[in-house]
């Protein structure tokens, strides 16, 4: 589906859920100029359409205890090895994100932990699991991230 499939009325009302996704139905109504109900019918429409996966929340990674956000690259030892990676690291439950990329390596990890020792054991655990070699790039500070959609 193309960019141009999603009705104006439709991107406003996407934004404005990327920024608050517990905004009201009355609420979206008013800032886009539509009654309740033809936004709760759109909402609907836009998430049997798959433009809406789904909700969560913004969490505070620091008050949780893991404040230091790197990202490992990971390339494997053995490239003729089944390319299952994902597989073999999904019960690693501080890798947030894992997506497969190209160019050197074949997948990137957004990972979170509460210190550098813990990141230390956690790329070992990766390696091992996995059967990779890592590149690490630690995060300093995030100016913004999951912007919403405009």
């Amino acid at each position: 589906m193309s960019t141009s499939d999603v009705e104006s009325k439709d991107r406003q009302i996407l934004s404005l859920l990327a920024a608050d996704g517990r905004m009201s139905y009355t609420d979206l109504g008013k800032a886009t100029d539509l009654s309740t109900s033809a936004v709760h019918q759109r909402v609907k429409r836009l998430e049997q359409r798959g433009l809406i996966l789904g909700y969560g929340a913004t969490v505070d990674h620091d008050q949780l205890g893991r404040p230091l956000t790197a990202f490992i690259s990971i390339t494997p030892i053995d490239p003729s090895q089944p390319d299952d990676y994902p597989e073999r690291l999904e019960g690693i439950p501080e890798i947030e994100s894992c997506w497969s990329v190209a160019g050197d390596e074949s997948y990137i990890l957004k990972i979170r932990v509460a210190t550098p020792r813990d990141l230390e054991d956690l790329l070992a655990r990766i390696r091992g699991a996995a059967g990779v070699s890592t590149r690490t790039t630690i995060v300093l500070s995030t100016p913004y991230e999951n912007r919403p959609v405009e």
